[in-house]
């Protein structure tokens, strides 16, 4: 027997759907939006309309569900790219906590990786919308067809056009375990101020971006280059490290450093790193992107 339509029986029954649904729904959210308190925000979105929608003619909830996210996440990445016009200095996506959920709802963890996200605002939101879908959850062209109100042909002209952006910028990523080491070396050597040991680390064309929304003493542009970063660094390795503790989370499916200062959390280090070496340092230190991330007290 089914609930009566707009009774409690069938408000918990909705409920029961949605929360079943909301790890995929939030994973969604985020790889579309590169943060995590705007990706709850969504969800959030996505259950006040589903509650007040006649679900008597839902026949799919899940695929419902998927649609309204996916459709709302494309708007609301249009409206997101002109706020962050304005952004003070490098704009970086913000970090969530995966130790606990490593795929973040997905089957698998793709599109999740600080280099896959920054490389994805380069993408149209359809396209990253078809990306995100088939790569990190596996829809078949046909359900992306429909949730982006396009055809099959259409779709995977969007997924192929965003896995050769994807593949022509990325080089061949390191496995955990190297960019762990390679971010635990790098942080002895940039807190010794060892240059040779730096530039041992660094890619050619290493970049240096540093997150802080216009925060006092954060680097407002990319610093490129090995000679360049490691001068940057080795002048701010007695003044910024002596008074850092570093601690570890594991962010995005990596592992991140957790700098505090005197006790107070300052920010997020990680790096993106290849089989060259790391060829990305992601400073971020601006304190309202930091809080989706459980650190150690």
């Amino acid at each position: 027997m089914s609930a009566e339509p707009g009774g409690a029986d069938d408000l918990e029954e909705a409920a029961a759907v949605f929360t079943t649904a909301r790890p995929r729904l939030f994973g969604i959210a985020y790889r579309m939006l590169s943060s995590a308190a705007e990706a709850e925000d969504l969800v959030q979105e996505v259950w006040l309309r589903w509650q007040a929608y006649d679900r008597s003619q839902v026949s799919n909830p899940d695929a419902f569900l998927a649609t309204t996210t996916t459709r709302l996440a494309i708007n609301a990445l249009r409206s997101a790219r002109v706020r962050r016009e304005t952004y003070i200095g490098p704009w970086l996506p913000e970090p969530i906590d995966t130790s606990a959920d490593p795929y973040l709802g997905a089957e698998r963890g793709e599109a999740l990786e600080f280099a896959a996200l920054l490389l994805m605002e380069k993408l149209t939101p359809n396209e990253r919308a078809a990306y995100v879908l088939r790569e990190a959850f596996d829809y078949a062209y046909a359900e992306i067809a429909n949730i982006l109100s396009s055809t099959e042909p259409a779709v995977r002209q969007l997924v192929s056009r965003a896995r050769k952006h994807m593949a022509s910028e990325r080089h061949s990523p390191a496995d955990a375990a190297a960019q762990r080491e390679l971010l635990t070396t790098f942080i002895a050597a940039a807190r010794s101020g060892d240059m040779a040991a730096l530039e041992r680390l660094f890619t050619p064309d290493v970049t240096s971006l540093s997150d802080g929304n216009g925060r006092v003493r954060v680097a407002r542009q990319p610093i490129v280059g090995v000679r360049r970063v490691v001068r940057f660094l080795t002048a701010i390795s007695g003044s910024f490290w002596e008074n850092v503790d570093v601690q570890w989370a594991t962010t995005n499916g990596q592992t991140s450093a957790v700098l505090r200062v005197d006790g107070e959390l300052y920010g997020l280090l990680t790096v993106n790193a290849t089989t060259e070496g790391i060829d990305r340092l992601l400073w971020m230190v601006n304190p309202e992107k930091n809080r989706a991330v459980s650190v150690p007290a």
